[in-house]
């Protein structure tokens, strides 16, 4: 069982920065590939980006590349996500997924069901 707890999200100016984390309880935390996905109002959940279990292999949305980053510390049992240049379309609900399903096989497509945190608010002012 893994359980997951989003902070860091806020109120940012467009071209600002944010970090967000993602930290995770239970001891197989390591073994899931990880991934942050977002919601704005009115629109469907949608991937944003995805971490393999080792950090070898990243996957970002096309939306998000050059101006995310995503990070983990298995040690720390926690995922991070930067990101910079932030734009107005950008805000959305964030949430923190994991899922043992291969990141490398879905790339974009790949949608967790194994467990999901509450999300943090991120909102970007024009």
């Amino acid at each position: 069982q893994v359980q997951l707890v989003e902070s860091g999200g806020g109120l940012v100016q467009a071209g600002g920065s944010l970090r967000l984390s993602c930290a995770a309880s239970g001891r197989s935390f390591s073994r899931y590939n990880m991934g942050w996905f977002r919601q704005a109002p009115g629109k469907e959940r949608e991937f944003v980006v995805g971490i393999s279990w080792s950090g070898g292999t990243t996957v970002y949305a096309d939306s998000v590349k050059g101006r995310f980053t995503i990070s983990r510390d298995n040690a720390k049992n926690t995922v991070y996500l930067q990101m910079n240049s932030l734009k107005p379309e950008d805000t959305a609900h964030y949430y923190c997924a994991a899922d043992s399903s291969s990141l490398t096989y879905y790339g974009s497509r790949w949608y967790p069901t194994d467990y999901w945190g509450q999300g943090t608010q991120v909102t970007v002012s024009s």
